[in-house]
């Protein structure tokens, strides 16, 4: 996602009582997710953490609450007209959702580039896709056009006071469930979310800390709430939240509500992914996963707190996700990829099979590297990736094979460069 030019509006603050007449209208058209306690995530952390589950939508994430509410808001002209909506991700397919329950036509114009599996996803629900530009701000210049020959309306993904008063509607429910909350981190794109979860949340407790979240790369909130000009680019697995401006509405609202807004590193949203998935049995994408992350990040901060999380989404692409594993896995030692130098003579494989069986260890993958120059004409390299128990038992595991004569080297999963040499 990329800067969506705001509309600026003189229209007054979203109140608490915009927020409970939006619960009233979403009433039984959408979720009311879980909020629940993550006894390992605190065990890890420090902190007491409560996870709301808003993955649980339909579409799987919290943008469906604004969109709809936005959509119940169209007058009998307006409806009848078309919706249209800019966006890559899980705004456009909320909107496409609600729009084909309540009979009203969408469009939505997407990026060239948009992966197909987000393109198909939001045409299953019955709207119209129109694909245009290389970024959402040069899609918008489509957007515009179709907004002025077919009288459309916009549904912004987080500018719209609508929007923000739908997403508010999270921040009731979880301090229903979870009254006792110190604080609430919260991803930062647009500051649609954030924005509703502040305003409700200060009105119903007022020393609630609110905290928002960006990644490193896209700190656009971040620096304009320090009189900053942010420099954002580049790629990040927290796309949702890679948005270069903050709101016409929201900005106001962050800098009066917002406690904080944090930055965390691509490397921390990565294992906050790895965490939720393995611990808490969760998918979260990336922009999702950052609010684990800036707990993990800074644990001093957040220690002994009850703190509330938003799993605002879990639309990752699979292929991501596999590989997050997979790294977080590795990392963890519970697979290691291992060089090992041996003899070429028959049999050799398999008394090195047989040691590894003996350790404890299940092969996965076994390839031979026979023609590397820098190996003994009358030796050969076995490249191997064995599934072990944890860290300690991964070096028991290269220990006795050296014992036994093997020469050992640790591979990285990701390149098959050498890891630095386990102690």
């Amino acid at each position: 996602m990329t800067v969506l030019a705001a509309r600026v509006s003189e229209e007054p603050r979203v109140s608490l009582e915009d927020i409970r007449a939006a619960r009233e209208a979403l009433r039984g058209a959408i979720i009311r997710t879980p909020a629940v306690e993550a006894p390992k995530l605190s065990a890890l952390s420090g902190a007491q953490i409560f996870i709301k589950y808003e993955n649980m939508q339909a579409t799987g994430s919290f943008k469906e609450r604004g969109a709809l509410n936005k959509l119940l808001s169209l007058d009998a002209t307006q409806r009848e007209r078309g919706v249209i909506a800019i966006s890559a991700g899980n705004h456009a397919q909320a909107v496409a959702h609600h729009a084909a329950r309540l009979g009203i036509p969408a469009t939505i114009v997407m990026p060239e580039g948009t992966p197909f599996n987000k393109v198909g996803a939001t045409e299953a629900f019955g709207a119209k896709v129109i694909l245009y530009g290389e970024s959402v701000a040069e899609s918008r210049v489509a957007a515009d056009r179709l907004i002025v020959d077919h009288g459309f309306t916009l549904v912004h993904p987080y500018d719209d006071p609508a929007v923000i008063a739908g997403q508010g509607t999270a921040a009731l429910e979880f301090l229903e469930d979870c009254p006792d909350l110190d604080c609430l981190i919260v991803p930062v794109g647009g500051g649609g979310f954030i924005s509703g979860v502040a305003i409700a949340a200060k009105a119903l407790k007022p020393d609630i800390e609110i905290i928002g979240v960006e990644v490193e790369s896209y700190p656009s909130t971040y620096a304009a709430l320090r009189g900053r000009i942010a420099e954002c680019g580049g790629a990040t697995l927290a796309e949702g939240i890679a948005v270069k401006t903050p709101g016409a509405h929201t900005l106001p609202v962050m800098r009066d509500l917002v406690t904080d807004v944090v930055l965390v590193s691509e490397s921390m949203v990565e294992s906050a992914i790895f965490l939720l998935a393995s611990l808490q049995k969760t998918v979260a994408e990336g922009a999702s996963a950052a609010a684990l992350a800036a707990v993990l990040s800074d644990r001093r901060r957040f220690h002994g707190r009850r703190v509330g999380l938003f799993q605002s989404g879990a639309n990752i692409d699979s292929r991501v996700l596999a590989a997050i594993i997979i790294r977080g896995l590795e990392r963890e030692s519970k697979i290691l990829s291992l060089r090992i130098q041996v003899d070429d003579r028959p049999g050799m494989l398999g008394e090195l099979a047989s040691e590894l069986g003996r350790c404890g260890a299940n092969i996965l993958e076994v390839h031979h590297r026979r023609f590397y120059l820098y190996v003994p004409a009358k030796s050969t390299l076995v490249d191997i990736v064995i599934e072990t128990k944890d860290a300690r038992h991964a070096e028991e595991i290269i220990g006795k094979l050296r014992t036994h004569g093997f020469r050992v080297e640790r591979l990285n999963a990701s390149g098959g460069e050498p890891a630095p040499r386990m102690e």
